[in-house]
């Protein structure tokens, strides 16, 4: 099969970057906005059809019954050794080639949202050109040939994020949201970087696969740390871009970007670039680091309970999604770190059977990826649309909307029902096959993935009850001034319709058939004590919050705050991680690192070469008149060097 058409897929976001970017169409948004959105229709078709050709056309491989590697092309740009070299390519495989489906179908929603979403907006051309970047530089991550490439393209998102969410940079909130996203994110890639020098300088490569070196057993026989320690330094970086604990403090804050942009980047594409590193390097993880394995999971199952905890009591609709999104992520990856635990302690190849049992979480956690992105970005953009009829993020201004914005509030209860885990949407397919590995890797591990669940239901259902039901804003203001909520446009709703029927169908794919831990197809079957376990749960969870939120009143959640107010409070300042970041950086770093080193700095390093500098101007004023031009001062001062050297000479020969 040829597939050199597939190069369209990264170039065409890219000229629609540098057309919209530069040539400027400020007297025309409507232009701007169907260049960028025609782009990426055509990216979405490509994308589809490429996944189409991976699977379906070209299938497994007849001798290893996989899905094969499929490097597109690869040309060198840097040459550091003979195996050492920094490669440009493009490659597909079952995980890449479903990323591109997910980018590629959400990007395309978010651009026609955007019609409607961003009208009127200043910079409307500029907003379409960073959307398109961004496109780009994601794409450009999954395809990549190399960890190092990955890394070039993971910093280009680093920067497309930085420039959305500071789209409104004339409000000092989206400037320090934007700063605080970049800066947090940047540290945690230090370390990725960091990990991926350690990994080249002992095993000689950058490639993820390294079954083409016969002699790795003794590249790495006298660091046998190395491999270990790389690839958590890299799980680091991925931490960061996917919000994990504590390097999570950037992604509510990024709500103050546009709500699309928060749909496709904080919902759907760059959380999950962390997600997406574990799982291209969960080979090396299961040889060469199994027990860094499993500490990703303990990390990421300790981030959801706190996300879900936190969003229980938050009154901003976004930033209940955001903690969502944490939490959601945390599942994902809890999914990854639970993978083949007997294999790898007993040292057993990754055989179909260990797949089908422990290597369930592979692609529980990759279906869940794929699932999550579509219910994810139904609800961000059913926020926007709910923001636009009320102007606040705030859910003391909501409440009986399902009167006025009725296509809104059935896609968002499709979209919570699916996050919920009730079937048959596709939430509960994804995620009872993540509590199914949870529970084979410990029974402790599936007890509390499965009570994190119970809160997911009751905090999507509580938000929900918030927004449609209960006590309306505009019914008891509307005396005062208070305007009539009314539906967004098809722009806007279109891609809520599209995305919550993807929600309702898509949980009925094979997903086993396509993506495994070891390659080899499989079925799954629905356990039903965990999945019965599951539904009940969420149930209550969905029942406590109806009881909680659903009426004019809100009593039991009124004496619940009261009861416990310092629970209630920490839950809503986040448990005071923002106020501990500051007091570790400000007060500790600053303090008693920083302005040590400035001292140094300024008083030794400065102190000393200003001195060689001082020294050199008084030696030059100091010589500066024997320069005198005065031809016999010249003959003077030679023949008295010269007489001297003389008399210096003989008393050293006398």
């Amino acid at each position: 099969m040829n597939y050199s058409f597939v190069f369209l897929i990264l170039l065409l976001p890219a000229l629609s970057f540098l057309v919209l970017g530069l040539a400027g169409m400020k007297k025309s948004h409507k232009v701007a906005g169907l260049i960028g959105t025609s782009v990426l229709g055509i990216v979405f078709t490509l994308a589809c059809y490429t996944a189409y050709e991976y699977f379906f056309v070209v299938g497994r491989d007849a001798a290893t019954s996989m899905y094969p590697t499929v490097t597109v092309f690869d040309f060198t740009w840097l040459r550091f050794s003979e195996l050492l070299t920094f490669n440009i390519g493009f490659r597909l495989t079952p995980i890449s080639v479903m990323m591109l489906i997910v980018i590629s179908t959400v990007s395309f929603m978010v651009h026609i949202y955007s019609f409607g979403y961003m009208h009127g907006e200043k910079g409307f051309q500029r907003y379409y050109a960073f959307l398109s970047l961004f496109t780009m530089s994601m794409l450009g991550l999954v395809v990549a040939t190399n960890i190092f490439q990955m890394y070039l393209f993971w910093e280009l998102v680093g920067v497309s994020s930085y420039l959305l969410i500071g789209f409104y940079y004339p409000m000092h909130t989206a400037v320090a949201a934007s700063k605080k996203a970049f800066i947090v994110t940047r540290f945690a890639d230090l370390f990725f970087l960091i990990g991926i020098l350690f990994y080249s300088f002992y095993v000689g490569t950058f490639n993820y696969d390294l079954t083409a070196m016969p002699d790795l057993a003794q590249r790495v026989a006298g660091a046998a740390w190395v491999l270990p320690l790389a690839l958590f330094l890299m799980f680091i970086g991925g931490a960061g871009k996917s919000a994990m604990f504590p390097l999570h403090i950037w992604l509510p804050d990024a709500m103050e970007g546009p709500t699309p942009v928060s749909a496709l980047i904080h919902a759907a594409t760059m959380v999950v670039a962390g997600v997406y590193l574990v799982a291209s390097l969960f080979p090396l993880f299961v040889e060469f680091a199994p027990q860094q394995l499993h500490w990703i999971a303990y990390i990421a199952a300790f981030t959801a309970f706190y996300a879900a905890s936190v969003a229980c009591v938050q009154s901003d609709i976004k930033r209940v999604l955001a903690f969502s999104t944490i939490s959601q992520i945390g599942f994902m990856l809890v999914a990854l770190g639970v993978c083949l635990p007997d294999a790898v302690s007993r040292g057993v190849a990754m055989t179909e059977e260990y797949a089908d049992v422990n290597g369930l979480g592979y692609m529980a956690g990759m279906f869940h990826l794929f699932t999550h992105a579509m219910f994810k970005a139904c609800l961000f953009l059913g926020a926007g649309c709910i923001i636009h009829a009320v102007h606040s993020n705030e859910k003391a201004y909501m409440g009986g909307l399902w009167k006025y914005m009725p296509i809104t509030c059935i896609t968002f209860a499709i979209s919570c029902l699916a996050i919920s885990g009730i079937p048959p949407f596709s939430g509960f397919f994804s995620k009872d096959e993540i509590l199914v590995a949870c529970y084979n890797y410990s029974q402790p591990m599936g007890m509390i993935m499965s009570g994190i669940a119970l809160m997911t239901a009751f905090y999507m259902t509580r938000l929900f009850c918030v927004i449609f039901l209960g006590k309306s804003y505009y019914e008891t203001n509307k005396d005062n001034g208070a305007k009539k909520p009314h539906e967004a446009p098809l722009t806007m709703t279109f891609p809520l319709i599209f995305l919550s029927l993807i929600t309702l169908t898509c949980g009925f794919i094979p997903f086993g058939h396509f993506i495994s831990a070891n390659g080899l197809s499989f079925d799954t079957h629905i356990n039903w004590t965990v999945a019965g376990t599951s539904i009940l749960l969420a149930l209550i969870g969905i029942g406590t919050a109806f009881f909680m939120y659903a009426g004019q009143a809100t009593p039991v959640a009124d004496k619940l705050a009261k009861m416990f107010p310092t629970l209630y409070r920490a839950a809503y300042k986040r448990f005071y991680m923002d106020e501990i970041w500051q007091f570790v950086t400000h007060k500790i770093i600053f303090r008693c690192v920083s302005r040590p080193i400035a001292w140094f700095d300024r008083h030794v390093v400065d102190g000393t070469f200003n001195f060689v500098a001082w020294g050199a101007n008084e030696a030059g004023e100091t010589i500066r008149p024997w320069q005198s031009g005065d031809v016999r001062q010249y003959v003077i001062w030679f023949l008295t060097g010269s007489v001297t050297l003389t008399l210096i000479l003989l008393a050293i020969l006398g």
